[in-house]
């Protein structure tokens, strides 16, 4: 992020990840295992291997940006998950928007 002059908040937006797991996986403040989905959208927001924070995680050597598979279908299938993850947020944050003014 520093590298990158990127804050917490732009990281989020990127990725479609909360501030709060970016801070949390940022400062080690919550030790926890984190979905594949969740660290392959940081580390693609980062111009990394989308495996670069699993293969960390796991103690391997992570992959340079460059060995992305020739098969653009995984990265595509990513990115409309990130993109449902986002809409399917936005709906909760509606409905519980929605409650709180009925009541």
């Amino acid at each position: 992020m520093t590298f990158l002059g990127l804050r917490q908040r732009e990281l989020a937006d990127r990725s479609h990840v909360s501030q709060a797991v970016v801070r949390e996986i940022q400062h080690r403040t919550i030790e926890r295992r984190r979905s594949t989905r969740t660290l392959e959208a940081i580390s693609t927001a980062l111009g990394l291997h989308p495996d670069h924070l699993d293969d960390v995680r796991q103690g391997n050597t992570p992959r340079p940006a460059d060995a992305i598979e020739a098969d653009p279908v995984p990265s595509q299938l990513r990115s409309i998950e990130q993109q449902l993850a986002l809409i399917v947020d936005m709906l909760g944050d509606l409905q519980t928007c929605k409650c709180r003014s009925t009541h």
